[in-house]
């Protein structure tokens, strides 16, 4: 399985914005350059290791966290997207997007949908 450098440079943008960062700012705090770090946004540039530590340290996050979604076995994958979009809802809210999720698990397994969807995961 390749590294999907567009769903880490989608990621780094997507948390940037929530931290209400700029590209510049980002760049700064990590010791990069405003150039390089919209490379990286963009898949333009594939970033060393070094370089995802500096961002992943600037943003305030681990890079289990970046990485979510690159790995084939991953437990918690996208479980902080998850706690993000739940952090700001109420009780109610959190429970009727839990019963969504479940019947919606449910329907998948039961039209094994996730099976058609697996077979052609590099599309997704």
């Amino acid at each position: 399985m390749e590294v999907n450098f567009t769903l880490i440079g989608i990621r780094i943008a997507k948390i940037r914005k929530e931290r209400n960062l700029s590209q510049m700012e980002l760049a700064e705090l990590s010791n990069l350059s405003p150039s390089y770090i919209s490379h990286i946004e963009t898949a333009k540039k594939k970033p060393s290791l070094e370089s995802l530590v500096k961002i992943v340290n600037a943003l305030n996050i681990t890079v289990d966290e970046l990485l979510c979604g690159n790995q084939i076995y991953d437990p918690n994958a996208y479980q902080t997207d998850i706690d993000i979009l739940l952090e700001d809802c109420t009780l109610v809210e959190r429970f009727f997007l839990f019963r969504i999720l479940e019947e919606t698990k449910k329907i998948f397994r039961e039209s094994d949908l996730i099976s058609h969807i697996l077979s052609d995961q590099n599309t997704y």
